[in-house]
């Protein structure tokens, strides 16, 4: 019966484990590198004033003053103050329901608080993509940042209520001016006296 030649297991010299494994830590480190290089960009939001309180829910109504720019720092839209008054009603700012929000606005906005201000950099993917609203100024394929005031915020219910309440206001005010509605002949009401719409911002918010 041949004898099988035996190969034994070379020892392993003083030092050379301490390399294996920091070989194999650097191979893991260098797949962990590409497989995060190969994640797409996601929502930035830089803090310029930190708020205070809770951070706005997916479906709740934010009041914010906002400013809309390109990367070349072309402005495409920006808050506007409300015609009618509504002190007493709603906060100041401009109101943004969340649903009617681009993706990444609203991904921004759930890590914001109350009185904060912050700049939002939305990469592309999660703005328009390649299908902006017609008529825009932003192109295809465009990252957007935002320079976001967060005045307040409330649920959709809240809202409603406060909607509700002021048109009740605005409608006693035009009874008591004598009348026709609104006092206008042919019960015409003035334009500072009209019920107040329901705000649907184009996303991310176009008034």
């Amino acid at each position: 019966m041949a004898e099988i030649t035996r190969v034994p297991i070379q020892p392993i010299a003083k030092g050379s484990l301490t390399k294996l494994w920091l070989g194999v830590a650097a191979a893991i480190a260098l797949g962990a590198g590409i497989a995060w290089a190969a994640v797409p960009a996601g929502v930035t939001v830089d803090t310029v004033q930190a708020g205070t309180g809770v951070n706005p829910g997916e479906s709740d109504v934010l009041f914010v003053k906002y400013t809309g720019k390109l990367a070349d720092g072309t402005v495409f839209d920006e808050w506007a103050p409300p015609p009618i008054p509504v002190e007493g009603f709603f906060p100041e700012g401009s109101p943004l329901f969340m649903g009617n929000v681009v993706p990444g606005f609203r991904e921004g906005a759930m890590k914001m608080q109350k009185g904060g201000k912050y700049v939002m950099e939305i990469p592309a993917s999660k703005a328009y993509g390649d299908a902006p609203p017609p008529g825009s100024q932003v192109p295809a394929n465009a990252d957007l940042t935002f320079d976001v005031e967060l005045i307040d915020f409330m649920s959709e219910e809240d809202f409603q209520r406060r909607l509700q309440a002021l048109q009740q206001v605005m409608q006693m005010q035009q009874e008591r001016q004598g009348g026709a509605p609104g006092g206008q002949p042919g019960g015409a009401m003035p334009p500072s006296a009209q019920p107040v719409p329901m705000p649907q911002p184009a996303p991310p918010p176009q008034q």
